[in-house]
């Protein structure tokens, strides 16, 4: 396949995309516990419905929902794929680089010193990206291994933290799986400057990034300077993560599934990885959350039904098999 065709596929699938997500959005804002006609909806994004509560469900809750769900997707997908090219590692993803588990740690903090205030998406925030300090600063040889191991006494701190107080445990799990359970326009608003921003960065690292997966000596041979590029590959990448945990949790498997996907329809140039990857993952989100929210789990000699489940547990459901078979692809000989 030659490039011009592969260019001519991601503009397809960009394009294909943007429609398909403009589908999903009509589909969220159609979909509620509240039944709404459809030409009152319509009329409730322009201000015009007949009742003021058509204009509050729509306009307060369930475009929010959509837009930040679209958002955080997208962010989750661009960070997987520059977390898998610094560190040239098609299994890697935001979760690697421990900033999901530093999140954590963070919001049960917030919400054991500080319960009732509403403190989470700052917390959140301020753990994911301190906790991308710590691995630029200990685990310049080995992002990946001290990602994990960062991770990983992270949720054990976390875990204690709720073994000491048990109150927020309720609320640290929900965020843990991921939900975009009322979200409001402060939530979408909080989170857009940071698409604005990262997405546009991230594509313009794509060249450097392609010659970086060249390896070490052809990489310098270019050009180009290591530590630098991998410092802003990983803010980057940290940034992105960090503000699409703070809006929608920890959420799981977006950042992996998204970026191979999308590899395989348009391959390994990030100039075409990037914007349709943040495509995909927008779409992957989205979609999850559509079908979590309009699931009901009827448990026998349960009662009430439960109505609705968190994102995350779709997105962990649709990514389990993509994971196993990359992990059977990655151990042939």
């Amino acid at each position: 396949m030659t490039g011009r065709t592969t260019t001519r596929r991601a503009g397809a699938v960009v394009a294909g995309g943007l429609l398909a997500g403009l589908l999903l959005v009509l589909a969220h804002l159609l979909v509620g516990r509240s039944e709404l006609p459809p030409g009152e909806v319509l009329r409730a994004l322009v201000g015009r419905a007949s009742e003021p509560v058509y204009e509050v469900i729509v306009l307060d809750y369930r475009l929010p929902r959509v837009l930040v769900g679209l958002g955080a997707g997208a962010l989750l997908a661009v960070s997987g794929v520059l977390v898998q090219a610094v560190v040239r590692n098609p299994l890697a993803e935001p979760a690697t680089t421990g900033v999901g588990a530093g999140a954590a740690l963070a919001v049960t903090a917030a919400l054991v010193l500080w319960p009732g205030r509403p403190l989470a998406y700052p917390a959140a925030l301020v753990g994911a990206l301190a906790t991308g300090a710590v691995l630029y600063a200990v685990g310049r040889r080995s992002l990946a291994v001290a990602g994990v191991l960062l991770g990983a006494v992270l949720a054990a701190m976390t875990s204690l933290l709720l073994v000491v107080d048990s109150a927020p445990i309720g609320v640290v799990l929900r965020w843990l799986v991921g939900s975009l359970n009322a979200r409001t326009p402060h939530d979408w608003a909080l989170l857009w400057p940071w698409v604005a921003v990262l997405l546009p960065v991230a594509w313009l690292l794509a060249s450097r990034l392609n010659a970086w997966a060249l390896g070490d000596a052809v990489a310098v041979g270019l050009g180009l300077r290591a530590r630098p590029l991998v410092a802003v590959v990983l803010l980057v990448a940290v940034g992105a993560a960090a503000a699409a945990i703070a809006a929608a949790g920890a959420v799981a498997f977006v950042g992996l599934v998204a970026p191979h996907v999308a590899r395989l329809w348009v391959g390994a140039d990030h100039r075409r990885l990037v914007p349709v990857s943040a495509v995909l993952g927008a779409l992957l989100l989205s979609l999850a959350d559509l079908v979590a929210f309009s699931v009901t789990i009827r448990l026998p000699g349960v009662a009430p039904d439960v109505s609705g489940v968190p994102v995350g547990a779709v997105t962990a459901l649709l990514g389990a098999p993509v994971l196993i078979s990359l992990i059977r692809r990655e151990s042939r000989p």
